[in-house]
């Protein structure tokens, strides 16, 4: 059975995100990423696994070394899920602001 990974679980996890974070700017090695944490290196292989089936980060072939990069039209997608609920938030907190401008304590 081939279980698909949930995006939002991967990037649940802080260490996954940080690794988009070092990824973002430029292409690394596994072994690159790893040495910018204080865990195991078959734990950030995990994590590399993770983003990869989830599409969030991809894989190319130089050499010998395998070198990972930022999925932009996957990061894109999630950032358009996002967006309508950042929106809301902004609204929200907005009209707060205002509400508390207008705020007179004591009446």
């Amino acid at each position: 059975m081939n279980l698909r990974r949930d995006v939002f679980q991967a990037i649940a996890d802080p260490t996954r995100r940080a690794i988009l974070i070092l990824v973002a700017s430029q292409s690394m090695t596994a072994g690159a990423i790893a040495s910018n944490f204080d865990t195991a290196r078959p734990t950030v292989s995990k994590h590399l696994q993770i983003l990869t089936e989830c599409e969030l980060l991809e894989q190319a072939q130089n050499g010998r070394e395998i070198y990972y990069h930022i999925n932009a039209k996957k990061m894109k997608e999630v950032a358009d899920f996002i967006e309508p609920f950042r929106n809301m938030w902004d609204d929200r907190f907005n009209k707060l602001e205002a509400l508390m401008k207008n705020y007179k304590p004591g009446r």
